[in-house]
Parts: structure tokens; C-alpha cells; sequence
């Protein structure tokens, strides 16, 4: 249900407390003990796992309370801020900091959210706190981590937004929350047209959204947000009496830093909800899992979407790409992330309130699979670059001149080459919070023999076009990505 890439390569996963054991049991015969838990008061399997990408092993973790439909942002020094749930998770934040051995696990700290924060979204700021928007009945947003005295701390403040925009299904659960390069916050400075056709976008229609790469080699500087996907208005309901309306085929974008935005609206391919939209190092959007009729929630969704769909948005035409089918449908509760080394991580789907694997059209799959862009193709290895070292010891300060060594085969040109660095996504629910990629300042290409070169590039303009924390650094060269290397943008 939730995943988070860390930077030790690990991808930290749960799901939720409340539907009994799992398959996994914790280790060293530790069990939690949960007076409050709706299936079980004492259970000793685990409900979330690191899963160690490089081994392609897992191990237990503990979850004290329910974590059923949370949110999360990682924190400048790389630990997972883990916020709501359901039932006695509901208030409750916990912490998860990235080890090299064994011994690292979460730490819980009860009842520290001023609500209860249930299909919230986080976002981490540019000073390093993070922003919990919404949540099932909750028209407000707070801020974390909580100060040391709470009473200097406003519990919640009103967000009028979230309360005009909900309709009897909702449809504004989850919000796509984007931080754009401005600076503002607290405060309603410009309102933007409906997209049109102004069907729900957001949970349970569930579309997805992307903030499309900042470019810093661009003045001024555009931030562009696209929205794919979704159901019709009525939707759900529908789907609660058996009848199934064909989901959305439309995406939206729109220019935010345009004078006067509006929307500009294209096809996809083909109708889909609970789609996952993630960014690839090349700047393309993969859209993957979800279905082609109904909507997001228990036995709501119909007509699996097998097919991936590359979204290439700097290209004129043809901007959309059907990708070879997946064997598994990914449903309801699924999810993805983008891994370092180029592939998407793709897992999970469970469409019933609680886990079917017999007897039902569409069985709960607690499987992993990984999904490998074009860009992987062995025809592109001649042009795909290896990163060999970044200067200052992986950290790239914030205007800071840095320079990055690589090898490529098959050298182009400088034109050719372009320096990213990726925030990961904390992927739930068919959005990946958090999720923000910015193209650095390219100052120049240098030869230095053999297939030998090294980029000069600036660290990020401000900590509102890319906040501190741990990003993957990837050159791209030909449209080609290299494998991620992780920095620390501080």
C-alpha cells in the first residue's frame, strides 16, 4: 500500500495493522501488543518490510498502530517521516532512519498530529519542515516536526479549499500537493481554472500528478503540473450498484508560472484510474497500474490497464508510448517507485477489505515486479553513461560549483548531456508525494581521455526549487540515463 525508496537502496514498505497476521513473522520473537487493534491484541507478524533491492531480501519491521492509508516525506538527514493512519494510528507520527545493519527499525510517537490524518498528503518545505494537508474530514493543514514547547505550535490551520472542493464521494482525498519554486505558503495568491470537464481528479476517482523537472538552465524558470487520468463525476456510486463508467483518458497541464494559466488538455492512449505517475531520469513520465472502469476503493475498479505508458512532454507529437503488458493487474492498493539503477518497482494490489488470494475475480497479489523503461534497452548501451565520482563528498551545496565524473562509450556531444538529481517518492494511492526532479545548471563538458569526462554543474538556485535531503544524481546523455548516485542537497 505505501513505498518509499530510502538512500541505502532500500525500499521501506507496510500496509496496515487491522486485518490479522501476516505471512512474515517478526523476528527475534518480538510481538506487538495493541489493546486498541480491530483484528488482533497481540499479533507477532510484521506489517511492514525493508525490502533490500541489491539482494532482492526483506526484513520485518515493526508497526505498532494502525498505518492504513498514511502519508510520509523524508527529512533532510534521510529519515522517513511517517504520519496518520486509521483507528489508533490516526494521530500518531512515526520515524524510520535509514542503517547499514540490522537494527534499525520505526520508532513511534503517539498522538503528535493536532488531527487526525487519514488520506492526508505530506510534502517536505524548503525549511526542512513538512506540510500534512488534509485528510478524511479534515479541511486543514499543520506542520511538522512539532517544536519543542507544542503550545508555540497553531494545531491545525483552515484550509477553505479542501471543504469547497469535497463532494459525496469526496473526490478530494489525497490532494495533489506540489511545492513550486515561488516561496509562498499560508496564504491563497492566485486561484487557477478548472480543468475542464471538471471531473474528480483525486481520491477515490484517483488520477495521478507529476510537477514536471525544474530546469535551472531556463530563465525564467517554468513549473508545469500535469494531471492524468481520474474517473466521471458519480463514479463511485455508480460502482456500488455493479455499474462501472469507463475512467478518464484525458490529461491536463498547466503552466504555473504563466501570466494568465490555463489548462492545455491531450488524450492518453487509453481511459485509466489509480494510475501511478512517476518521473524517469530522462524527464519522461511513466504512467502504470490502475483500471479502466470504475474507481479507487474495496471491489470498486474493473478492467485492468496492463499496459505502461511512457508520457514524453517536451516532444511536439506523439508524445505517448504503449509499453509491452504486465502479467499482473495491479488494483486497488498497489503501488510503485522509481529504483536508482533506472527500473520501476511495482507491487501489491488488494481490491478487497481483506486479502482474497481465491474466489474472487481479481485476487489479492502481495508480489513484486520491476518494470524497465526503453532507456534500459541493451541497444543503448554505446550512449548510456557510468557515473564514477561527484565532488564534495556527495553534497551539493546550494549554488556551489560541483563537478561530475563519467564515462561514456559513445560520446555525442555536450548539447547532449544534462545533469538530474530526483527527490524519490513516497507512492501511495496513485500519487507520489514528495516526487521532484530539478535539471542543474549546466556550465560545461570536459574531455579527459578515453571515454573519460566530467560535467560542471551548480547546486540548486534555492532550497524552494529543490528543499535539502537526499537526492539521486543521474547524467543523462542521448536521452540515456546513467544509474542514480546519491547526494545531499544542504
Amino acid at each position: 500500500m505505501h513505498m518509499q525508496l530510502l538512500h541505502n537502496d532500500k525500499v521501506i514498505m507496510f500496509d496496515r495493522t487491522d486485518f490479522g497476521h501476516s505471512y512474515l513473522p517478526l523476528s527475534n520473537g518480538r510481538c506487538r501488543v495493541d489493546p486498541s487493534d480491530i483484528a488482533l491484541k497481540l499479533d507477532c507478524s510484521a506489517h511492514s518490510v525493508l525490502y533490500d533491492v541489491l539482494t532482492n531480501t526483506l526484513r520485518p519491521l515493526m508497526i505498532q498502530t494502525d498505518t492504513w492509508c498514511s502519508s510520509a516525506s523524508v527529512l533532510p538527514n534521510g529519515t522517513l517521516i511517517q504520519t496518520g493512519g486509521y483507528n489508533d494510528g490516526e494521530r500518531n507520527i512515526r520515524m524510520f532512519t535509514p542503517c547499514f545493519d540490522q537494527t534499525c527499525d520505526w520508532v513511534e510517537f503517539p498522538r503528535l498530529l493536532s488531527q487526525r490524518r487519514w488520506y492526508a498528503t505530506n510534502q517536505i518545505l524548503p525549511d526542512a519542515r513538512v506540510i500534512v494537508v488534509g485528510g478524511r474530514r479534515q479541511f486543514n493543514y499543520e506542520f511538522l516536526p512539532k517544536t519543542a514547547n507544542p503550545n508555540n505550535d497553531p494545531s491545525s490551520i483552515p484550509l477553505n479549499f479542501l471543504q469547497r472542493t469535497t463532494d459525496k464521494s469526496e473526490n478530494n482525498l489525497y490532494p495533489f500537493v506540489h511545492l513550486l519554486p515561488d516561496g509562498n505558503l499560508n496564504s491563497v495568491i492566485k486561484e487557477f481554472p478548472p480543468i475542464p470537464g471538471e471531473d474528480p481528479r483525486n481520491y477515490p476517482s484517483s488520477g495521478s500528478s507529476v510537477l514536471l523537472p525544474l530546469d535551472e538552465n531556463l530563465a525564467p524558470l517554468q513549473a508545469e503540473v500535469v494531471v492524468c487520468g481520474g474517473a466521471p463525476r458519480g463514479s463511485f456510486e455508480s460502482a456500488v450498484r455493479g455499474m462501472f463508467m469507463q475512467a478518464l483518458a484525458t490529461c491536463g497541464r498547466l503552466r504555473l508560472t504563466d501570466p494568465d494559466p490555463n489548462w492545455v488538455m491531450e488524450n492518453m492512449p487509453m481511459p485509466r484510474a489509480m494510475g501511478d505517475m512517476l518521473l524517469l531520469p530522462n524527464g519522461n513520465v511513466v504512467i502504470i497500474n490502475g483500471v479502466g472502469a470504475g474507481t479507487a476503493g474495496w471491489e470498486r475498479g474493473r478492467e485492468p490497464v496492463l499496459t505502461p505508458v511512457i508520457f514524453r512532454p517536451s516532444e511536439t507529437v506523439n508524445r505517448f508510448s504503449v509499453m509491452a503488458p504486465a502479467a499482473r493487474p495491479r488494483l486497488y492498493h498497489s503501488s510503485a517507485v522509481l529504483l536508482k539503477d533506472g527500473r520501476v518497482l511495482v507491487g501489491g494490489s488488494n481490491p478487497h477489505v481483506f486479502y482474497n488470494f481465491t474466489g474472487v475475480e481479481y485476487p489479492t497479489d502481495l508480489s513484486l515486479e520491476a518494470f524497465s523503461p526503453p532507456y534500459l534497452a541493451p541497444e543503448f548501451n554505446p550512449v548510456r553513461p557510468t557515473i564514477r565520482y561527484v565532488t564534495n563528498n556527495n553534497v551539493l551545496g546550494f549554488r556551489v560549483t560541483c563537478y561530475v565524473t563519467f564515462s561514456v562509450g559513445d560520446f555525442v556531444s555536450a548539447s547532449d548531456v544534462s545533469i538530474r538529481i530526483m527527490a524519490p517518492s513516497f507512492t501511495t494511492h496513485s500519487f507520489g508525494q514528495n516526487q521532484r526532479m530539478v535539471v542543474l545548471k549546466l556550465r560545461g563538458v570536459t574531455y579527459l581521455g578515453g571515454e573519460a569526462y566530467y560535467a560542471t554543474v551548480v547546486g540548486p538556485s534555492t532550497a524552494e526549487i529543490a528543499p535539502p535531503g537526499y537526492y539521486m544524481l543521474f547524467v543523462v546523455h542521448k536521452g540515456v540515463p546513467s544509474s542514480g548516485w546519491w547526494v545531499q542537497v544542504m
